[in-house]
């Protein structure tokens, strides 16, 4: 169902939504959408998001610091950012160790 090409599209995951979740397309991607949206908005405001067994996003914010251009060795100013940051859960570490051994993991894992 998803590609095995070593990326999902969000094309593939709203087909597979769609296929697990017997929805139409159209409404599987309203809800990919609106998970994105909801999520990105958290992120925005600071707020984290956990989800049980799979992981947690928080964002990180990075002070700004004297860098070099590499090409021309000029000192460059980089400011200060915030980023997302992902920590993956324990389940979801351990399917995905447990996939090495094993091939690639089914809908039965």
């Amino acid at each position: 169902m998803l590609a095995h090409h070593g990326l999902v599209t969000k094309r593939e995951l709203i087909d597979a939504i769609a296929a697990r979740g017997e929805l139409t397309k159209a409404r599987a991607e309203e809800v990919v959408n609106c998970l994105f949206a909801a999520m990105t908005e958290a992120l925005r405001r600071g707020d984290g998001i956990e989800i049980r067994g799979f992981g947690s996003f928080t964002i990180r914010e990075y002070e700004g610091y004297a860098g070099r251009n590499p090409r021309t060795g000029e000192p460059v100013a980089v400011a200060p950012k915030r980023l997302p940051f992902f920590r993956v859960g324990k389940e979801l570490r351990e399917l995905v160790d447990h996939s090495r051994l094993g091939g690639p993991l089914t809908e039965e894992d």
